[in-house]
């Protein structure tokens, strides 16, 4: 990856410029079934089309704080990722109370009401669904995102050095969180093509820098398992073979 980069966006570029066609994130539910595979260019357009949302019809500017509660999934990487592209700072299971805006999965949209900003939720249903009646108050993103631009540019350059993700007790800017992924990378034997298998949850830094930040800054990719736990040690053992692992961190 380009040494150069200084945010979690600008990492997402220089993946894009590499090689656009190959998979960055390999998504499995194991509660339902699903399996979504997402290339770079998939992924940096729905993160094109999201960061717009959010600049544009959310209004958010940089420094704002955006409540991100949702679990390990797609869709949580493509919202990281929106954020860094605006400058806006994810605090991940954070307190909508005290957010400018919130974004919530169905199940934490009582708790997501407590936000007095906007609030955006996703039905985390196979495909991208939308919710079959959309929850009062909440903008329903699967409705939302599709019109968006497909390409996206800041009103404001974002600066490394501000405030980009809170989880948990870590605080850090954007260069900071591209610095520990990168650190991390090396430490998990990460390189390009790599592709590391994860089942760690998105309320800790190791799980976010395993199931997003850390393949993203090695130029590999994820394959990222929500409800693991549910697939025996031969599914894994297939899984392992089929999706071609370099990796784990389960």
């Amino acid at each position: 990856m380009n040494a150069s980069d200084r945010t979690p966006a600008d990492l997402l570029r220089s993946a894009l410029a590499a090689d656009p066609a190959r998979p960055l994130v390999t998504f499995y539910d194991d509660a339902t079934g699903e399996r979504v595979e997402l290339s770079v260019a998939t992924f940096a357009n729905w993160v094109a089309k999201t960061a717009n949302l959010l600049q544009g019809d959310l209004a958010a500017e940089p420094g704002d704080r955006l409540a991100l509660l949702l679990p390990a999934h797609w869709q949580s990487a493509v919202w990281l990722l929106a954020c860094s592209s605006v400058g806006v700072v994810a605090e991940v299971q954070g307190d909508p109370a005290s957010a400018d805006l919130t974004v919530s999965g169905p199940d934490t949209l009582d708790r997501a009401r407590a936000c007095r900003g906007e609030r955006v939720a996703l039905a985390l249903r196979p495909l991208g669904g939308r919710f079959p009646q959309p929850p009062e108050g909440f903008a329903d993103y699967a409705v939302e995102v599709p019109g968006q631009g497909d390409r996206f540019a800041p009103y404001a350059p974002v600066d490394p050095a501000a405030p980009a993700l809170v989880v948990g007790d870590v605080r850090l800017t954007a260069d900071q969180l591209v610095a520990r992924a990168r650190e991390d990378a090396a430490e998990m034997g990460l390189g390009p093509g790599s592709r590391l298998l994860t089942g760690r949850t998105y309320d800790t830094w190791e799980g976010l820098s395993a199931g997003l930040f850390a393949p993203l800054a090695a130029g590999g990719s994820v394959v990222l398992c929500r409800h693991l736990d549910r697939l025996d040690e031969e599914g894994l053992a297939k899984r392992v073979d089929s999706e071609r692992i370099t990796g784990t961190a389960v």
